[in-house]
C-alpha cells in the first residue's frame, strides 16, 4: 500500500477515536518518523476545535497531582480529555522520566481520558519540540479540553503561551518574596493564578501576596485574572478552576496556536536591516541577511575554508553563530533591545565547504519582558534542504530603544524643539 493511502487510514483511525493508533500516531510524530508529516498535515483542518489549557510552575508546585484531580472532575462532567504531559528527558536513555504518568495512572484508565509523557530533549522553553503537533493531532482526535503540562518552570519558560489557550501558573505555597523573582517571567502569562496545597498554613498569604501583584498589572483584553485557591488531595477547588478555565476560553476564544503573525510593516524589516549592518562579527563570518520582519529573521552563509574544523567539517561555533544571528536579529526587530539570556542548540547533522546553510528564527512567544524563539538551520538558500542545527533561545526585552540615538526611549521632554 502507498504511504499515502497509509497516511489516510492512520489519519482516520485517530479521527475515530482509536486509542491504539493515536497512541502509535503520536509515537511517529514525537520521533519525527517517515509519513509523519504527512499525518500531521492530514490532520490540520481539525486542529482549533478543542481548548488547550496549560500548566505550568516552579518544580514541586503540585502540577501533576492538580492535573488529575482535573481529569476526575472532567470525568464527571463526562468530557473526553487528554493530557501532554512534558517531562525531563532521561540522561541515560534521552525519553522521558516518567513521573507526571506514574501520579495520573488511576484517572488514565478510563475510557474517555489520554495521558501521554514526552521528553523534552532538551528543548527549552519548558516544552517538547513536537509538543503542538501532538496537540492537535488529540484535538482532531475529538479531546476536549487538551491539557499540556511543561517541565518544571523557571522564568524564561514561557513558551506555553504561545501554545495554550488558557494557561493556568499553579503557585505553591509561601512564595512571599520570590513573587518578585518571578513575576517577570511565567506570572505575566497567566490566565489563571493557582495556589496549590490550599491545606497548609502559608497558602492564604501567598493568595494575598499574588493579589496584590496583580493590581499593579494592566489587564489583557479585558480579562481579569483570578487567584485560586485549591487542595487536590482534598478535591477543594478543582471544579472551581475548571469552571474559571471554561469561562477564559468562552471571553477570549480558541485556537491561539493557529494564529499568525501579519506581514511585517516596511520599517520594522529596515530596521532589522539596519541591525545586520552594524554587526561586524557576522560580517566576518560572511553570514547575510536574506529576510527579516516582526519577530523573525532568516540569514544564511556558504561554508568557506574558514569555517571548518580539524574533522573538515563545519565548525560548531560557526553554526552556533549563523543561528545566533538569525536569534538576535528576530528578537530585536521589535525596535527594543533584547539581550539574550538563555540558549540550547542541537547538532543534527554535519555540513561541508561549498554548502550553502540558512537559519530562520521564529518568535515562539512575548510578554512584556521576555521573549523566547526558535530557530533551524537547514541546506539549501532558503533551508529547504535538511535540518543541520536546531536552537531555541530567551531574551529579556530591556527598556531600551533601537531607534533613539541614546538608545532611550523617546519621551516628549527628550525631544529637542525645532
Amino acid at each position: 500500500m502507498e504511504k499515502s493511502s497509509l497516511t489516510l487510514l492512520s489519519a482516520d483511525a485517530v479521527r475515530r477515536g482509536d486509542r491504539a493508533a493515536i497512541a502509535r500516531a503520536i509515537t511517529a510524530l514525537e520521533n519525527e518518523m517517515p509519513g509523519a508529516a504527512a499525518l500531521a498535515d492530514a490532520l490540520a483542518t481539525e486542529a482549533g476545535r478543542a481548548h488547550v489549557i496549560g500548566i505550568t510552575g516552579p518544580p514541586g508546585a503540585g502540577k501533576s497531582t492538580l492535573i488529575a484531580a482535573l481529569l476526575a472532575e472532567c470525568t464527571k462532567r463526562g468530557r473526553r480529555i487528554a493530557v501532554v504531559a512534558v517531562d525531563p528527558s532521561s540522561p541515560l536513555s534521552g525519553g522521558a522520566v516518567l513521573g507526571d504518568r506514574i501520579r495520573m495512572s488511576e484517572q488514565a484508565a478510563a475510557e474517555n481520558v489520554f495521558v501521554r509523557s514526552l521528553a523534552s530533549r532538551g528543548h527549552a522553553g519548558g516544552l517538547a519540540r513536537t509538543t503542538r503537533r501532538i496537540v492537535d493531532l488529540l484535538d482532531a482526535a475529538g479531546y476536549d479540553p487538551v491539557i499540556v503540562e511543561t517541565v518544571g518552570a523557571g522564568q524564561s519558560e514561557v513558551a506555553i503561551a504561545a501554545l495554550a489557550d488558557t494557561c493556568a501558573v499553579v503557585c505553591p505555597p509561601g512564595l512571599g518574596d520570590d513573587v518578585q523573582a518571578i513575576k517577570a517571567g511565567i506570572l505575566e502569562i497567566a490566565d489563571l493564578l493557582v495556589v496549590s496545597k490550599g491545606d497548609s498554613a502559608l497558602a492564604t498569604a501567598t493568595v494575598r501576596d499574588l493579589e496584590g501583584m496583580l493590581a499593579l498589572r494592566a489587564r489583557r483584553g479585558g480579562w481579569k485574572v483570578p487567584v485560586l485557591l485549591t487542595s487536590a488531595a482534598r478535591g477543594e477547588g478543582v471544579a472551581a478552576l475548571l469552571d474559571a478555565a471554561d469561562a477564559h476560553a468562552q471571553a477570549c476564544g480558541r485556537g491561539r496556536r493557529l494564529a499568525r503573525p501579519e506581514p511585517a510593516p516596511a520599517d520594522e524589516r529596515a530596521r532589522t536591516a539596519a541591525l545586520a549592518a552594524r554587526d561586524a562579527f557576522a560580517r566576518n563570518c560572511r553570514i547575510e541577511l536574506v529576510d527579516a520582519g516582526a519577530g523573525h529573521a532568516e540569514v544564511a552563509m556558504t561554508v568557506g575554508a574558514e569555517h571548518l574544523n580539524f574533522n573538515g567539517t563545519c565548525h560548531g561555533g560557526a553554526l552556533f553563530a549563523l543561528a545566533d544571528t538569525a536569534f538576535g536579529l528576530a528578537s530585536n526587530s521589535h525596535g527594543r533591545v533584547a539581550a539574550g539570556i538563555e540558549v540550547h542548540i542541537s547538532y543534527h547533522a554535519a555540513a561541508r565547504e561549498g554548502e550553502r546553510l540558512a537559519a530562520r528564527a521564529s518568535e515562539v512567544s512575548r510578554t512584556r519582558r521576555l521573549a523566547t524563539y526558535r530557530i533551524e538551520v537547514r541546506r539549501g538558500a532558503r533551508g529547504e534542504g535538511d535540518l543541520v542545527a536546531s536552537f531555541t533561545g530567551t531574551v529579556y526585552v530591556t527598556g531600551r530603544h533601537h531607534d533613539s540615538p541614546d538608545g532611550e526611549a523617546p519621551t516628549r521632554s527628550s525631544r529637542r524643539s525645532p
